[in-house]
């Protein structure tokens, strides 16, 4: 396990479980965040997929928000979590953090029902990677500064904004480190 690392997990809804269990596969010690209290112990904190409203009215109801905006760490939000990191949610009753110079457009790719998996280009690696999208929502207008890092066709599914990564897919619902890796070398520095 390494020891010289803890990477938060926002444990409030959503698919936190999974990412915690992939970093405990990359041996990264992790917690469970909660409460504003347990972010002083975290270098880095992943957001979570989950529902974007629920999240929100969560976050207030544990009294965390003020503590999440000041949080200069590195942040890596998966689908709902990439909503809340946005600029704009284009949803008042989703309220973001203004992290990232980038529009989300909630539940773009379509329904539950039309959840799907999809390879995606990833332009720090040359092999694909099998993306799961689940009621995903999609990347517009990138600010200055913005990387894309990943695409499917057209269409931006994954960003990197200083120390702050953003997917609208699933990652952690997959075998693949690969994007939980790039996460912790951003962390590392």
């Amino acid at each position: 396990m390494n020891k010289d690392l803890t990477i938060g997990v926002l444990g409030l809804q959503g698919a936190f479980a999974k990412h915690i269990a992939m970093l405990e596969k990359l041996n990264v010690e992790t917690i469970q965040v909660r409460y504003p209290e347990e972010l002083d112990r975290c270098d880095g904190l992943i957001f979570p997929g989950g529902e974007s409203t629920t999240m929100s009215k969560l976050i207030d109801e544990m009294h965390i928000r003020d503590q999440l905006a000041k949080f200069d760490r590195p942040i890596f939000g998966t689908c709902a979590g990439a909503i809340l990191m946005s600029s704009d949610s284009g949803d008042s009753r989703v309220p973001t953090f203004n992290k990232v110079p980038i529009k989300a457009h909630r539940n773009a790719w379509g329904r539950q029902l039309e959840s799907f998996i999809s390879e995606i280009d990833l332009s720090f690696d040359t092999d694909p990677f099998k993306a799961v999208f689940i009621r995903s929502p999609k990347l517009s207008e990138p600010g200055k500064n913005v990387k894309v890092l990943g695409k499917l066709k057209d269409e931006i599914v994954l960003v990197q904004y200083e120390n702050l990564l953003l997917s609208t897919f699933h990652p952690e619902l997959t075998d693949d480190t690969r994007i939980h890796e790039y996460f912790i070398k951003l962390v590392k520095k």
